[in-house]
């Protein structure tokens, strides 16, 4: 039997191949994994000694030969495929071992692997003669299965060999997105690869009859990988869900203390305060019942002063921040054993978002505000005040992230009334009035898309709302201008939609 070994990784490898020759494997191996046999005093051949070819152009062909694929790809079950290997000299493999340069890890011309996938793709191509190990975890129980029967089945070499194409596939697509991310094609090409790996399994889905998993896109870090559950119950499906939609919120406010508190993926709570605390407080107080099992996400290092503010208020399922002081964390987990408590590094910016319908999918590139405060435009009699424009800026935030039809209300940087997912405007504007309660009198409020009628303004101006922010853009804009004068309110249009499904 005859064994090619050609890998990066090397975990593990010595202890395997030494099995390999304990079976009687004759081994041959490539440029690196030569150099490490040779030291390590494994008997094999290298692929120079077998092809009578140096390698050449600083490694980048060294198995690409006739006298390595050959061996690999050949059908021993056709008599010419035998009779040309005879001719040649070429002894056939019956395994092939190899791994990839770590493009994933870090992606660059150089890590671009062609003759490893070049060898995988080959030898799982021809599974019925071949097997393929792409994944070290895979070795101990090779070994095994050829210890005991002498062969490796044919189930655990076709099993092997879909392994090495999906690892091939994920590979290429790894390097087409990182062509594609660095600038040369449209943001929305004609054709787009999506490949993903399973990251993990989750308790259920959405609910306890769907099954669900967290998937991930090969070679591409999200902010995930780098987040760690430091104490609490097993993230479900909605938890992750709800914690990137609030994590993600949280980071369009930079440098001040802020709190957000999200629920359904919508904003219930957010404050900046002058410190942490103060911004926790007043983002709970935003909307106390609908905080309870909320998902509360900190801009700031949770210490011992806020985790006891946090712990003498209903319990939420997730609280995220960058980092908890070692005796809040201590607290915490013994108080609230089912808060799941997660650090994490501050989000990626998502370039395109997808939604599935049915098979096919919808893409767009992610939401952005392209028209900064200083380009708002007052269309109402009264002005705005310098000291509202914070405020202004916060609702109309707020309101984008804000599930579709939205009204948010601010108040001294801080949430007051939240109207979302309505399927009239109206109703979206009496909800969060009657969240605001007494609070309303002075306050901003923001709309995600323009009044189609007067009344939405109206029930805004008559509670007390001083300064209203929206779009603008509807055939009744005029009548809706007219409302805010007649109430003495500023009205600013911004030109753009933020509509949010």
């Amino acid at each position: 039997m005859r064994a090619l070994i050609s890998v990066y990784d090397k975990e593990g490898l010595i202890e395997f191949v030494s099995g390999l020759l304990d079976l009687g494997f004759e081994l041959v191996a490539s440029g690196g994994t030569s150099a490490l046999l040779r030291d390590s005093g494994i008997a094999h051949s290298s692929v120079e000694e077998v092809t009578g070819a140096a390698e050449m152009l600083d490694g980048r062909v060294k198995t690409l030969h006739p006298s390595i694929h050959g061996a690999i790809l050949a059908d021993l079950d056709k008599e010419s495929h035998r009779e040309d290997l005879e001719k040649r000299s070429i002894v056939p493999f019956d395994l092939v071992v190899c791994n990839l340069y770590p493009f994933f890890e870090s992606p660059g011309i150089e890590t671009i692997d062609v003759g490893g996938p070049t060898m995988i793709r080959a030898a799982a191509k021809n599974h019925s003669h071949v097997a393929v190990i792409v994944d070290p975890s895979d070795y101990s129980s090779i070994l095994r299965q050829l210890n005991e029967a002498g062969t490796i089945s044919a189930e655990s070499k076709k099993a092997l060999a879909l392994k090495a194409f999906e690892l091939t596939s994920r590979y290429d697509t790894a390097i087409s997105n990182w062509l594609a991310a660095s600038g040369t094609v449209e943001t929305l090409p004609a054709r787009m690869t999506l490949t993903l790996e399973r990251a993990s399994i989750l308790r259920y889905g959405e609910n306890p009859h769907q099954i669900g998993a967290l998937y991930r896109r090969p070679g591409i870090e999200s902010w995930w990988d780098g987040a760690q559950l430091l104490s609490g119950m097993e993230l479900s499906y909605l938890n992750i869900f709800d914690t990137d939609a609030a994590w993600r919120f949280l980071h369009e406010f930079a440098g001040e203390p802020a709190t957000a508190i999200i629920k359904h993926a919508n904003p219930c709570g957010f404050a900046i305060g002058r410190s942490i605390e103060e911004a926790y407080e007043k983002a709970f107080e935003s909307d106390p019942i609908s905080a309870f099992g909320g998902i509360v996400a900190i801009n700031r290092n949770v210490d011992m002063a806020l985790a006891k503010k946090i712990l003498g208020n209903p319990k939420a399922d997730v609280i995220i921040a960058p980092a908890f002081d070692e005796d809040a964390l201590q607290l915490m987990s013994t108080k609230r054993k089912n808060t799941r408590l997660i650090s994490a590094p501050a989000p990626e910016r998502n370039e395109i978002e997808i939604r599935t319908i049915g098979s096919a999918f919808l893409v767009q590139n992610r939401d952005t505000f392209n028209v900064a405060p200083e380009n708002f435009k007052t269309v109402s009699k009264a002005k705005l005040l310098a000291s509202q424009l914070a405020d202004v800026e916060i609702a109309w935030k707020l309101c984008a992230r804000t599930s579709s039809n939205a009204i948010v209300i601010v108040k001294d940087k801080m949430a007051i009334g939240i109207g979302a997912g309505q399927q009239n405007r109206l109703d979206s504007a009496r909800i969060a009035v009657e969240k605001a309660g007494d609070r309303i009198t002075g306050s901003i409020a923001a709309s995600d898309a323009f009044f189609p009628f007067r009344d939405g303004l109206d029930v805004l101006t008559n509670s007390g709302v001083g300064v209203v922010i929206s779009p603008g853009g509807s055939i009744r804009d005029q009548e809706v201008i007219f409302a805010a004068d007649e109430a003495g309110a500023v009205l600013i249009f911004t030109g753009e939609r933020h509509f949010r499904h």
